[in-house]
Order: structure tokens, then sequence, then C-alpha cells
């Protein structure tokens, strides 16, 4: 095979990745029963994903959340009659 002209360099963020991603396979095929791995190998794999990828739990939401509303309200008319007429057809009182 011949050499790569162009070699691929990846930046840390993609190590992390990448090794964060092995781990994972391992520990997965661990679970499926593909591989063995003693305690303390399955210990530091744990240690060493926790470090790579974000822990969920210990997250924080800071600041607002805002949310908007559009409410649809009839136009305006002049007087009741108006109203009756347009949205009420069929009523002559109101109740």
């Amino acid at each position: 095979m011949a050499a790569r002209i162009h070699k691929i360099k990846h930046d840390d963020e993609t190590r992390a990745r990448i090794k964060a991603g092995n781990i994972i396979n391992r520990l997965q095929k661990l679970i499926s029963g593909e591989v063995e791995m003693a305690p303390h190998a399955v210990t530091a794999a744990l240690g060493l994903l926790r470090k790579t990828l974000p822990d969920l739990t210990s997250v924080d939401h800071s600041g607002e959340v805002t949310t908007s509303y559009v409410i649809r309200t009839p136009a305006p008319v002049a007087d009741l009659s108006e109203w009756k007429t347009k949205h009420a057809p069929g009523m002559t009182t109101l109740q």
C-alpha cells in the first residue's frame, strides 16, 4: 500500500472522541460476552470514559426560559349588534 501524501491531522477533541468510542466499544463487547475484562480494567475504562464524555447528571441550566404565545382574537367591532351578526348569527339575545 502506498504511503499517504496528505496525512490526516486530528485535533485533541477528535482524538478524545475516538478514544471514548474505543472505550465504549470495549465495554459493549464486555456486556455482550465477547471479551473478558478484569474488574480493575472495567473501573479504569469507566474512569477514562468519565474524563472524556460529559456527565449529564451534573449539568445545570442557568438562565431564564422564555416562552411566547400567539393569541388570535377577533377583529374589534363598533357595537354589540355588529358582533352578534359576525360571531353569533343565530342568537337574538346574549346569554
